[in-house]
């Protein structure tokens, strides 16, 4: 009995054992503090292009206001070939006035009109009657008339038998150009457009002549006149000619005679000083305010039916026009 015991007791190590597996050697796991030699791919977000830093293309700067001679020479045809003989007090004379006016107002002008009284008389040999022709103003944006400005101003009248392409169709169309030019390119100095009823005369002597300028500035009150840096009269500018006629009537427009030959050298136009009081800029100089005019070229139709549009050059349009234009530039508030 005790023999069978321990043989069945050998037999149950024996069963034990044999389910029991071998131990072998552990190999020692990877710390916390570990990284793994190999592992599964990085989660890690690709890292995108940073959103484009360049500036967005410049808005193209507009090319420099220039003159336009096609555009004088239009004005031109417009007022002496449409219009015709414009005597200061006609109704040819009111079309005309309107045509400038909304020209000016087009632009972005503040316009205004002044009435002028003139007594009847004669007109280069033609009787005229009695009555009220117009000045037609165009004021520059914020212009003060009290405080520091320019004019530029050209008759709009004719005697009573020259349909006026040279005088005066000519000097109002370039005013018409450069009131374009200076709404375009605001100089830094404000302006003053006048387009002058009445300039031509209607008898002998200074008392006669120049009737829109003449009561123009005797309205202007003192402040006015001390603010009026400088006038420029355009007075029959397109009879060709290799140079551009720089007049003053006296010693107040030397200065700027002097200013107005020094922007035509910038510009490479060729011009002679002349002394005339027979234009609008005599009414400015008489006051003491330096006025000057520019043009004066004697032509074959001078007050007469033959002053038509063929009579005008487009050259020395263009050269009034960019001669005027670079004085503007120039003046410096």
């Amino acid at each position: 009995m005790r023999g069978a015991l321990a043989s069945l007791g050998m037999i149950m190590v024996a069963l034990l054992t044999g389910c029991t597996p071998e131990a072998g050697p552990v190999e020692p796991g990877p710390t916390r503090s570990e990284t793994p030699a190999s592992g599964p791919p990085s989660t890690a977000p690709t890292p995108r292009p940073s959103p484009s830093t360049a500036s967005p293309t410049p808005t193209p700067t507009p090319p420099p206001a220039e003159v336009s001679a096609g555009r004088i020479l239009a004005d031109i045809e417009r007022l002496a070939g449409d219009i015709g003989p414009r005597e200061a007090t006609s109704k040819a004379f009111y079309a005309a006035a309107e045509l400038v006016e909304t020209r000016f107002d087009d632009l972005g002008y503040r316009t205004s009109r002044t009435e002028v009284e003139v007594p009847a008389g004669n007109s280069w040999g033609t009787r005229v009657r009695a009555g009220t022709s117009a000045n037609v103003i165009a004021d520059s944006p914020g212009l003060d008339p009290e405080r520091d400005h320019v004019v530029i101003g050209a008759h709009l009248d004719t005697v009573p038998v020259a349909p006026g392409a040279e005088d005066n169709a000519s000097g109002i169309a370039v005013m018409l150009e450069l009131a374009r030019l200076a709404a375009t390119e605001r100089p830094e100095v404000p302006v003053r457009f006048i387009a002058f009823g009445a300039e031509e005369p209607r008898g002998d002597g200074d008392a006669l002549h120049h009737f829109g300028s003449q009561q123009f500035v005797a309205d202007l009150s003192g402040a006015e006149r001390r603010a009026v840096r400088a006038m420029v009269s355009l007075d029959r500018v397109g009879v060709r000619a290799d140079y551009v006629p720089v007049c003053r009537g006296g010693s107040y427009g030397r200065d700027l005679q002097d200013q107005l030959r020094a922007a035509a050298r910038a510009v490479r136009i060729t011009t002679r000083s002349c002394e005339n009081r027979s234009s609008d800029h005599w009414s400015y100089e008489k006051v003491e305010i330096p006025a000057a005019r520019l043009g004066s070229i004697a032509y074959a139709g001078y007050h007469s039916r033959d002053d038509v549009p063929s009579v005008v050059n487009r050259g020395q349009l263009d050269r009034v026009g960019r001669l005027m234009w670079s004085w503007l530039g120039r003046l410096r508030s």
